[in-house]
């Protein structure tokens, strides 16, 4: 691996979140993109040309021929483990797209891998990384409002819609629906917001799709690690987009918008905080990166605690099915 502050990158995966990635790692002056690959080559040489790479039809060619110090893994979720534990075994760190994997195995599989190789493993977790999500966090910590006593959390999105690759809506492929892909949002940003980890989980779902297997609905009741109550609701059905995040304290409560800013009220209207910065999430996320490379500085999105993650969301899928309470030992 390079000894040098700079650090060659090469990118696994030519969808539509390659460019919030390739974007970050050109503000980064140790870091410099050097490649990518996607089994469609026409993706692959559209981000070339843009981006200055070399394009690639197949990634383990890519990373046997460029020798990235850092491969970033932008792929359907079913191929995650594969991918990241060749990856690591070639002695490249890795960024790998959330969810981590399909299953508490896999994830299992991934940090054996990593830790046998010595490489760094950061899930881009990017709720750790928006600024509004940092200054709710400051204020919980604050304790401007009194104590957190409970979170609800809301997220409706058209989620079988046509442009929604259809790998997405097959179980065996993604691991699920709005619950593993927008569900690992808000169980992150619950867990990341109150410094815990969720400890017990009820759930209830519907399969109301028009396309594939997948569940279109999710209602989840949890409980944190550090005694915070927090319902979760997902649709997936028509209606119109809505992210948002309410946290109630003893003294106020406050609503957040992660990609828009955090509003809080202490007994009357709810006014907007300043925002301490503006920084784009995925630039925050490879910072956090690089630091942890250089100085040995666990990353907040480790694979230990993206593990935490998928640790909650198949207790859900398992509440679901046996329609009970499921508890979690998130930090085995």
């Amino acid at each position: 691996m390079s000894q040098a502050t700079s650090y060659r990158v090469a990118l696994i995966g030519g969808g539509i979140i390659a460019k919030n990635h390739l974007d970050a790692i050109q503000v980064h002056p140790e870091l410099q993109a050097v490649a990518i690959a996607d089994i469609d080559r026409s993706k692959a040489e559209v981000w070339a040309e843009a981006y200055d790479l070399q394009a690639f039809t197949n990634y383990q060619e890519m990373i046997e021929t460029e020798r990235p110090d850092i491969a970033v893994i932008a792929l359907p979720h079913f191929l995650h483990k594969e991918c990241a534990v060749w990856c690591a075994g070639k002695g490249c760190h890795i960024l790998l797209e959330k969810p981590m994997a399909l299953t508490l195995e896999q994830c299992n599989e991934i940090l054996a891998a990593a830790t046998e190789a010595k490489v760094t493993l950061l899930v881009g977790h990017t709720q750790h990384y928006w600024p509004a999500n940092l200054q709710a966090k400051k204020l919980i910590e604050s304790g401007r409002l009194g104590p957190l006593i409970a979170i609800q959390d809301t997220r409706h999105l058209p989620y079988f819609s046509e442009e929604r690759p259809r790998w997405f809506l097959e179980k065996a492929k993604s691991g699920g629906g709005i619950l593993m892909n927008l569900g690992a949002h808000s169980i992150d940003k619950i867990q990341f917001l109150t410094s815990s980890r969720v400890d017990r989980i009820s759930a209830s779902m519907t399969k109301y799709g028009s396309i594939g297997d997948v569940e279109g609905s999710s209602v989840l009741f949890l409980t944190t690690s550090t005694g915070v109550a927090a319902t979760i609701v997902q649709s997936g059905y028509l209606g119109k987009p809505l992210d948002l995040t309410e946290l109630i304290f003893t003294g106020g409560r406050a609503r957040l918008i992660s990609s828009a800013g955090l509003w809080v009220s202490e007994g009357q209207e709810f006014e907007i905080e300043s925002l301490d910065a503006l920084e784009d999430p995925f630039i925050r996320m490879y910072q956090d990166l690089v630091q942890e490379i250089e100085e040995k500085k666990p990353p907040g999105s480790s694979g230990m605690y993206a593990r935490s993650v998928i640790a909650a969301i198949e207790a859900a899928y398992l509440s679901h099915d046996e329609g009970a309470e499921r508890k979690i030992d998130p930090f085995k």
